[in-house]
């Protein structure tokens, strides 16, 4: 709607000019009651913007218009130019009226080939969106439906800047590393602008700070350097290389941390003072990439350490573009709480803005940046595209450039790619080539003594190339990426048996950028998107193969669902469990569906680390609208249980069942060897005993190495039961602490879980302790769940009997062996409690103890968030779900004996009395924790 874009630039704008506000929504009309062509209109009204003297500059922002525009203020009018992905700045200091009272209407028109659906619909619908240099999936794709008016409007923020006569422009920040990382220099260049008809004499300054603990910084560098620049002209400027002694190194998510310094830029004009200023968040760090010989895939290397992908295709966090620092960092959270190293920003999709990166430095996700192309719109598809990308060539060059100027200075920024699946027109991938070529200093590591001689010699700053430091790559699949030679061989995207991903005919490629499967949320999230015609769950059709197909109901089908069965090549994953019996049942069995598929889809790709593989990226992470395929969490911000299966599967140090082979496997991703440890393996049962239990002998791991352990023989064993549980357990031998955890539900070759419905009725004790910490909207709580059912004669002796995982568990886990006792964790619950500035805290751990007479696994324990006062069933048909909400793991089972701790945090309204739920497999009886 109108409304919603109009009011998203006020809002930004009032972020930017706090406490009074520059820019406020009119009135606007509904976007929707105009026709597509007409355009949109945003009227605004500029309060509070100064009348400056005239050596002050007022510069009016546009971050992104969709598609072109006409500027009016005051009255006088202003052309904003065609593209999507271009920066508009506009000084208005002689438009605006003295009295303060400012109109502001900007008529914003559709892109130029908006296109037309088929009936059919398919990707990118009739193709003509790929004409414009703009986002393609607003045609519709097979994960989300068209977008009416192609989200024609004002898309980023608008900000209004008051400068002097010299304002700063596009700083390009480098850093160069010598001595194996113990020599660092960081490298500035940026254009300085002289808007008045004087000569500037000009004190430029920089200062570089990092933040020790809290609130304390060091500075570790101010600098000042006179320049004088001419009247109404700019200058190019690079600063001297300034010197740093082991700075602190910015690290990928798993690798240790992301330390990012302070870097600050003002310009002095005398007889003026400040002029302008300018402030990023940088992280030093070398980032390299090249093909890999031994397996074809293409290899990323931080700070000379290689690292295995594991990561998500990235969309964009919503399809109308309702985008907020706010639900970026939610999401950018969610993937690094995965344990996930990367992110792909798909060409079909966004060039994305600095808070997605921002949140990317601070959490630590790579991202690969594709370009706007597309193989879909850009050159196949029904009808067949045009292969020569956009019309205007140029203005996609200089859209390129703009973005590259925008994002560059993120050291989460790992490689640009031409397009996904396809490579961008012959004089635009030429073009990219040659803008993003490597600067010598930063070719690979692999270069010859020779070679290395002549880049010690290269007289060029690295920061005044447009890029330099960065990988570019003309398309997804060329170049490393799937067959490298551009043939469609990325995917598959369906349901797959779990044991197929650790095949070794399952892909034959080093990198895959996409594969994908199922993605169906929970039950709350079908009744608060659809109405009750679409709760009906899908018609399980047998076909006289033997095989199910699902046939879904037409809603379903709109929202794009994707099925859990494979007619001909995988049977029906859900109906394994029995038959679902209605949304609840259906839904709570594809969560376990989803944790097992996702699980095993990275720990098959991870058991082939180095041998085969170098990386996988998976399609997709999450929806922008109400999709029913391929997400890890929900537009609403709900986690799937595949969620907690990709956590699992990608930690630094894991231990796991290789499902072809049947024996256990221990990855270690990290630098650093893991000795001094062992695997604990235990069975058990659905009668809660344990028949099968082993303790290996101590083993060594080296670094970034998977390594066979053993066979988990008790599938061969005379008295092996149908379905039983596993729960793994590497552990070090002189404490006996955890490294890594997993537990799996596995039945026998031929057989089913339908003897899990039988298990619902058991009613194993829980007791949970719980400690609450709330400041204003802010809620931290510690759950700590144990098993209270009684421990079989083997469990007793078991060396490593509890999880208490620690900081592990959260999303921030270096990899490194760390020892989480007690004490530990007590620093990290007294840091947050101090970083809250606590308001309320409970005086002791509150205690719930839930019932039950039988022994066993407390089995697929999952929690929730709930506003309060609400009815068991009134909760089933009203979304009463607190989101989004962070847990530190879910979708969890406790072994007899057994207990781990989960962090939950969230915000509610003040004075609010949210509930914490705990559900599971043989736990419906919604056990509340009042807070």
């Amino acid at each position: 709607m109108l409304r919603d874009v109009v009011q998203r630039a006020g809002d930004a704008a009032e972020e930017q000019a706090d406490p009074r506000p520059l820019l406020r929504a009119e009135q606007p009309g509904h976007r929707r009651h105009r026709r597509r062509r007409e355009g949109v209109l945003h009227l605004l009204v500029l309060h509070h913007v100064p009348v400056c003297p005239g050596n002050q500059h007022v510069t009016l922002n546009f971050h992104g218009i969709n598609y072109s525009a006409e500027m009016y203020l005051n009255g006088l009018k202003e052309v904003l130019p065609k593209g999507m992905f271009r920066r508009h700045n506009i000084d208005i200091t002689d438009i605006l009226h003295p009295d303060g009272n400012n109109l502001l209407a900007v008529l914003v028109h559709p892109p130029d080939h908006p296109g037309r659906i088929p009936p059919q619909g398919g990707q990118g619908g009739d193709h003509e969106i790929g004409k414009d240099v703009a986002t393609q999936y607003v045609e519709g794709w097979d994960w989300i439906c068209p977008i009416r008016d192609r989200n024609t409007g004002i898309w980023v923020e608008v900000s209004i800047s008051i400068t002097g006569p010299v304002n700063i422009m596009d700083p390009h920040l480098v850093s160069t590393f010598h001595d194996d990382f113990k020599r660092s220099y960081l490298h500035c260049t940026l254009q300085l602008e002289n808007r008045s008809s004087w000569i500037a004499d000009c004190t430029l300054k920089i200062q570089v700070s990092t933040e020790l603990e809290g609130n304390i910084c060091l500075v570790e560098h101010l600098q000042s350097y006179a320049i004088t620049i001419p009247p109404q002209s700019d200058v190019e400027y690079t600063i001297p290389p300034l010197f740093f002694y082991k700075p602190n190194l910015w690290w990928p998510n798993g690798m240790g941390k992301q330390s990012l310094y302070n870097v600050e830029i003002s310009v002095d004009v005398k007889g003026f003072g400040e002029s302008d200023s300018w402030s990023h968040y940088f992280g030093f760090r070398k980032i390299e990439s090249t093909i890999d010989d031994s397996t074809g895939g293409r290899i990323f290397k931080l700070n000379g350490e290689p690292i295995f992908i594991r990561g998500g295709n990235w969309i964009l966090s919503d399809g109308l573009l309702r985008l907020t620092k706010k639900r970026y960092m939610t999401d950018i959270k969610f993937h690094a709480d995965m344990n996930f190293n990367m992110l792909r920003c798909w060409g079909g999709g966004l060039a994305e803005r600095p808070d997605f990166y921002h949140f990317c430095d601070v959490y630590g996700l790579m991202v690969w940046q594709e370009f706007w192309i597309t193989g879909d719109v850009d050159g196949r598809g029904i009808p067949v595209s045009n292969p020569n990308g956009p019309l205007d060539h140029d203005l996609f060059l200089l859209c390129a450039r703009d973005t590259v100027k925008l994002l560059r200075n993120h050291a989460s920024l790992a490689l640009w790619v031409g397009g996904n699946e396809q490579v961008p027109p012959v004089d635009i991938n030429k073009a990219l080539k040659s803008d993003l070529k490597l600067h010598p200093m930063f070719a690979s590591s692999q270069a010859s003594d020779s070679q290395e001689k002549h880049l010690s010699e290269e007289a060029t700053d690295p920061s005044k190339y447009l890029d330099g430091t960065r990988v570019y790559v003309q398309g997804s699949m060329w170049d490393g990426f799937a067959n490298g030679k551009g043939d469609f061989t990325d995917g598959p995207y369906e349901i797959q048996y779990p044991e197929s991903f650790f095949k070794d005919s399952f892909y034959k490629y080093g990198f895959n950028p996409e594969v994908g499967s199922v993605g169906v949320p929970v039950a709350e999230t079908i009744r608060a998107t659809m109405p009750p015609e679409g709760w009906s769950i899908p018609i399980f059709r047998k076909r006289i193969d033997g095989y199910i197909e699902e046939v879904p109901n037409p809603i379903w089908d709109y929202h794009k669902f994707i099925p859990y069965s494979k007619p001909g090549k995988v049977h029906d994953q859900i109906e394994l469990y029995g038959h679902p019996k209605d949304l609840d049942d259906f839904c709570e069995k594809a969560q376990l569906v989803n944790y097992a598929q996702y699980r095993a889809l990275l720990e098959g790709w991870t058991s082939f680390m180095w041998t085969k593989f170098t990386g996988v990226l998976i399609w997709k992470t999450q929806n922008p609208w109400t999709g029913l395929r391929g997400q890890f969490y929900d537009h609403l911000h709900d986690q799937t249980a595949g969620f907690y299966g990709c956590r699992c599967a990608a930690e630094p140090i894991h231990v796991q069942l290789n499902l072809a082979s049947y024996f256990i496997e221990v990855v270690n991703t990290t630098a650093d060897e893991l000795a001094d440890v062992a695997v604990e393996i235990s069975v058990w049962d659905l009668d809660g005993t344990s028949p099968y239990y082993k303790v290996t002998e101590k083993i060594v791991i080296p670094p970034k190495k998977v390594k066979q352990i053993m066979e988990m023989k008790y599938p061969k064993m005379k008295d092996a039961k149908p379905v039983y549980f596993l729960l793994l357990k590497l552990f070090r031998l002189s404490d006996n602490r955890i490294l890594s955890r997993n537990f799996y539900w596995l039945h026998l070759p031929g057989k089913d879980y339908k003897l899990l419905e039988q298990y619902q009725q058991k009613k194993i004790p829980l007791k949970i302790y719980s400690e609450i910490l709330v400041s204003g909207t802010k809620h931290q709580l510690r759950m700590i769940v144990e098993n209270k059912s009684t421990k079989s004669v083997a469990e007793s002796i078991h060396p490593a009997s509890g999880i208490d995982l620690g900081d592990v568990s959260g999303s921030h886990s270096t990899g490194k062996e760390t020892t989480h006792d007690g004490n530990e964790s007590g620093s990290l619950w007294r840091k947050i409690h101090s970083s809250l500035g606590v308001a309320r805290t409970s005086d002791n751990l509150r205690t719930l103890e839930v019932d039950g007479t039988d022994s066993g696994i407390a089995f697929f324990l999952h929690f929730s968030v709930h506003t309060s006062g609400s009815s068991t069933a009134e909760e089933k048909y009203n979304d009463t779900r607190i989101l989004p909400v962070h847990y530190s793991d879910n979708y969890f089972s406790l072994a007899p004996g057994e207990q781990t701790s989960i962090d939950i945090s969230f915000e509610a309204a003040p004075g609010s009395s949210p509930r914490v739920v705990l559900r599971g497999w043989n736990h419906h009886l919604d056990h509340a924790v009042m807070i």
